[in-house]
């Protein structure tokens, strides 16, 4: 075998530069070529006493300084060597430079023992972290698809990926906090009897009779007969008081754990936006030479990082264009841009007025086609008109975000902007159809908000329509979740599928006509956060809803992968990366704000039903936490409402106010200190372009010689 070269590190020591005898050099001195640096100029602001650049001593000091300058250095390197990455070597010379340090450590015994525990615990949070990191689901997927279909479809994926993770953190906790204290206290009671009656009317969930195949298939869509009374929804739980509480608790630590994990989403990507917005990172230069990784290995990986690169070039001067565009316009093109602007933004309020009010119309009509003895007699027509809202939603969202996109174009923003806008419109449509859903059931619960009508004033609800008005609401949730999934299902199978055969099969006329599907990012981003938002308000209803959308959002990842790879192209425009991984959880945090309204008027201020669920007979669902706390001991008690007097928020509104004081003070100095550095690097590239003009004139001028 031969042996392999030895690198010795002291061949590679602090280099030294021997500089030729001033007779020697030709031209102009160093030093008047420094002092012409455009960072020259800048000496007044440094303050008295700066050396000029390149600033030289007596002729016969020079050489003393130079050799006592590398011998300081020399021995600086010896008494705190620098990290062998940071070191001018070869890889081969950095490893030796480490190993023989390790070695020089071991045998003098350097380093006290906290040093070495700090040692220790820097590297077992790098292990963790990276056992972390490795243990995330899809890690190469989502590498492929960013390379292959850009990161604004990667986004999509990822947000996928963590909204997973927020619906299995929010199945254990309601399995800890509501199944488990369900069976611990004893078996659930049954369901009501027929004849078990109160002033509040009765509640009968169970069918009676032999129930067919056709019903107990319709009543699994429609969460009806015997999923009414099961554990899917809120009736079935018995009222204990301590389920009570913890039944009560899991919706406040769902949403506060969901609330800081977006947070810390939102603020990880608001860097990343940050960053690209401000210019000093989406540059051509930082492209071209910084973006590449030299530790790939493999064909593939090439390949993936080089689609990256482009994509990326490609948004860059995709927009680029379009502010080129934006700054020669005239006034005159100028007031035509913004005419158009405002004609179109009219349009869309039409439209989603229009949408909305056939929500609502479509809510009301329900009620009434449900006691037409036709409906009540046929299964599938009364399956129909259950479904008539999610229907007329899942119809409205189908519909209108094709005409959003053609109309975000016309607008003349950048693509970036585009997908800002018609993420905002299509996230209004869906939300606010959502919430004029809940408005419709309100008006039935309350009685259009009337205490005193007929219907509510015994109860404070309309106990004849709805005995049980959270599991009904629950049902609604549970029915827009099903029918969402077989809406994307179907639209897969019938259209997705279809149209990529006829592209194959039909080359001529009929293919360009159908023409390539790309994967819309901003439809299907919106249709992930409609869908969580549906559970966030549904879950207090539905404890199980969120396992439910755990395996549906698994089945799902599923099913646009496949569609991805095999029937969409990559996009013929893409956005940047940094917009989806700030906005997008951005939406998703006002889904969650829109969520809680609903959820939290229903705790505090409509009495639960007297017939069902945990809370039965309480004069409101937060009742029963004030009963739990008066059963503590008394000094927990006085603690707990010392935390809601103003002897203790006065203080803590203070402290807040100097911390958020202080917060801003230093974020000030850190910008003060970035706009300084800043100005450093543009100095900087300046001194480089004139030494490189001034180099090229050197050179020309010795070979004119």
């Amino acid at each position: 075998m031969e042996e392999q070269p030895t690198w010795e590190p002291e061949a590679w020591g602090s280099p030294g530069v021997l500089l030729a005898p001033r007779e020697a050099r030709a031209g102009p001195s160093l030093s008047s070529v420094l002092n012409e640096l455009p960072s020259a100029a800048t000496l007044r602001y440094r303050g008295p006493g700066v050396v000029p650049w390149g600033a030289l001593e007596e002729e016969e000091e020079d050489g003393e300084r130079n050799i006592q300058a590398i011998a300081e250095a020399a021995q600086k390197e010896l008494e705190e060597p620098l990290p062998s990455r940071e070191l001018p070597w070869p890889m081969q010379a950095r490893r030796a430079h480490r190993q023989s340090h390790a070695r020089d450590q071991v045998a003098q015994g350097s380093g006290s023992r906290a040093t070495l525990w700090a040692l220790r615990l820097r590297r077992s949070k790098e292990k963790m972290k990276a056992g972390l990191h490795a243990l995330q689901p899809w890690a190469w997927t989502l590498k492929r698809i960013g390379g292959q279909f850009g990161a604004g479809t990667e986004s999509y994926f990822s947000l996928l990926r963590f909204l997973l993770l927020l619906n299995v953190l929010a199945s254990l906790l309601q399995a800890c906090m509501t199944l488990l204290p369900t069976w611990l206290e004893g078996p659930p009671p049954g369901p009501p009897g027929p004849d078990t009656s109160s002033p509040c009317g009765f509640y009968n969930p169970n069918p009676q009779g032999l129930v067919t195949f056709p019903t107990h298939l319709f009543n699994l869509l429609s969460g009806e007969g015997f999923l009414e009374w099961s554990p899917l929804f809120y009736g079935f739980y018995p009222p204990r008081p301590h389920l009570a509480v913890t039944y009560l608790c899991s919706v406040f630590v769902i949403g506060l754990l969901h609330l800081l994990l977006i947070l810390h989403r939102s603020v990880s990507g608001l860097k990343q936006t940050l960053l690209a917005e401000s210019g000093a990172l989406t540059s051509y230069s930082h492209r071209v030479f910084t973006a590449w990784d030299f530790g790939l290995c493999g064909d593939v990986h090439v390949r993936l990082r080089q689609r990256i690169i482009l994509y990326e070039l490609q948004v860059e001067l995709e927009e680029a264009v379009v502010l080129r565009q934006a700054a020669v316009r005239t006034l005159g093109q100028q007031a035509r841009v913004w005419s158009v602007r405002i004609l179109l933004n009219l349009l869309v309020i039409a439209l989603l007025g229009a949408a909305f009010y056939g929500v609502y119309w479509a809510t009301g009509a329900t009620v009434e086609l449900q006691e037409v003895t036709l409906v009540q007699q046929m299964p599938l027509l009364k399956l129909g008109v259950d479904y008539l809202p999610s229907i007329f939603i899942s119809g409205v969202n189908f519909l209108l975000p094709p005409v959003f996109k053609l109309i975000a174009p016309l607008e003349g923003y950048t693509r970036s902007h585009q997908i800002v806008l018609i993420l905002l419109r299509t996230v209004f449509l869906r939300l606010a159809s959502l919430l004029v859903l809940l408005f419709s059931l309100w008006n039935q619960i309350t009685c259009g908000g009337q205490a005193e009508a007929k219907e509510c004033k015994t109860c404070g609800y309309n106990y004849k329509e709805l005995p049980c008005w959270e599991t009904r609401l629950g049902q609604e949730m549970y029915k827009l979740l099903l029918f969402d999934l077989l809406t994307g299902v179907a639209v897969m199978l019938l259209l997705q599928f279809p149209r990529k055969l006829l592209c194959g099969l039909c080359p001529g006329a009929l293919g360009r006509v159908v023409g390539t599907q790309e994967f819309q990012v901003p439809d299907e981003v919106l249709g992930l956060i409609y869908a969580q938002t549906v559970v966030w308000v549904g879950s207090f209803f539905c404890p199980l809803l969120p396992l439910l959308n755990t395996a549906k959002f698994l089945l799902l990842f599923y099913l646009k992968k496949f569609t991805l790879f095999f029937t969409c192209s990559p996009a013929s425009r893409t956005f940047r990366a940094s917009t989806a991984n700030f906005f997008f959880p951005l939406v998703l945090l006002l889904g969650l704000a829109i969520s809680a309204v609903p959820v939290l008027y229903s705790i505090f201020l409509i009495p639960p039903s007297k017939l069902c669920g945990p809370f039965q007979g309480q004069s409101s669902i937060w009742a029963s936490i004030p009963e739990s706390i008066s059963s503590l001991p008394q000094t927990v008690q006085n603690f707990l409402f010392f935390l809601g007097t103003q002897a203790f928020a006065v203080p803590l509104l203070l402290i807040s106010s100097i911390l958020m004081a202080y917060t801003l003070a230093l974020a000030n100095s850190y910008g003060r200190l970035i706009s300084e550095l800043k100005r450093q690097i543009e100095t900087e590239a300046r001194n480089k372009v004139f030494l490189a003009q001034r180099a090229v004139a050197l050179s020309s001028a010795n070979e004119a010689l």
